[in-house]
């Protein structure tokens, strides 16, 4: 942390969970400067505004959702070329976070196309979650909804974070999804507290919603019962045979008025730069980082989406003064062999 950091009474204050619509639109009619300054100076408040948070995500089950997401090539609905592939084999896992790892990152996110994972398929994603723990990085997941029993078993497995996000607002969610509910997000973040997981849940900007919707988006993540502690925020990646693939591009100056603003509202949170960074350039990323965004995710490819090379990643960080942020996890007290990985998964049928 740097010496900038207020006391903890002030660092309490900015802590709110009854954000208004209103309010929240008003920061995003602040001039831009000075909304930029105002999030500069939170996020110095609560972190050291020269280290970035390196993600890297990592797809362990591709295409074939019954979803009908309308931004997503991994729905089945849609014919974007992509190729389904089944679960990946636990060591495979393993070998891809063993390298992230190498590579600078401090967490590994796992996801799945899924609605929901499948009680067969829980003991493969358990072991995964073990085998990155004992490697000593951050775990995360994103399987589709989840009940609260399902959540309980990732949290015994040691899970750090759960991602999953409510993508907009309550009232342009419909325009987007119809195959689940908005409150069905909601409920599966509550059982991922109820069972004592960190939760990483943001957005998508650029659907074609408008600021009111942006607004209305960082209201319901503000105004839950804590706040989550990463914020994923998304440009969408336009793909052709999607429903949104010839939506018009976003503002880049209202996608950095995002960043701002959920800085501003969420104080301690992570706000990551999601899906949609390939598009950026590096100035871009630099404004972006001075608005509050902290967390990246690193590496050649995000879930089916390019995403910068690493090596451009470092470089520009070089040119910025940024580091990567370091974290320590706890690794589990006695670290099993990887074939005890392959063993579980095994034991539980291929999925």
């Amino acid at each position: 942390m740097n010496d900038a950091i207020a006391s903890p009474v002030s660092m309490t204050e900015d802590i709110r969970h009854d954000w208004s619509r209103a309010e929240i639109k008003a920061l995003f009619e602040l001039p831009f400067n000075d909304l930029l300054f105002r999030a500069q100076s939170i996020h110095r408040r609560y972190f050291d505004p020269n280290e970035v948070q390196v993600s890297t995500l990592l797809s362990i089950k591709t295409g074939a959702c019954p979803e009908d997401c309308a931004y997503c090539p991994q729905s089945a609905r849609y014919d974007t070329g992509l190729e389904a592939e089944k679960l990946m084999q636990v060591q495979e896992v393993l070998e891809q976070a063993r390298a992230a790892k190498a590579a600078g990152a401090s967490r590994f996110c796992m996801g799945a196309a899924w609605r929901s994972p499948k009680p067969r398929e829980m003991p493969h994603v358990v072991a995964m979650v073990k085998g990155v723990r004992a490697l000593g990085l951050e775990t995360c997941m994103t399987l589709g909804m989840l009940s609260s029993e399902q959540a309980r078993e990732l949290a015994e497995a040691g899970l750090d974070y759960y991602n999953h996000n409510l993508d907009t607002s309550p009232e342009f969610y419909g325009d987007i999804i119809t195959t689940r509910t908005y409150q069905d997000r909601l409920d599966t973040l509550g059982h991922v507290r109820e069972a004592g997981m960190k939760i990483c849940s943001g957005g998508i900007v650029g659907m074609g919603e408008g600021q009111g919707d942006r607004a209305g988006l960082l209201q319901q993540l503000a105004n839950l019962p804590e706040h989550p502690e990463s914020v994923p925020i998304n440009m969408l990646v336009k793909v052709e045979g999607t429903p949104l693939d010839t939506q018009e591009d976003l503002d880049p100056f209202e996608f950095i008025r995002t960043i701002a603003v959920a800085r501003i509202v969420m104080p301690a949170s992570h706000v990551r730069l999601s899906a949609g960074r390939e598009s950026m350039n590096e100035e871009m990323h630099a404004l972006a980082y001075f608005a509050g965004a902290n967390s990246i995710f690193y590496g050649e490819k995000l879930l089916t989406t390019p995403n910068p090379e690493a090596n451009r990643d470092m470089a520009l960080f070089a040119r910025l003064g940024i580091r990567p942020e370091e974290r320590a996890v706890e690794a589990p007290p006695a670290d099993p062999h990887p074939q005890f990985y392959d063993a579980a998964a095994q034991a539980a049928g291929r999925a």
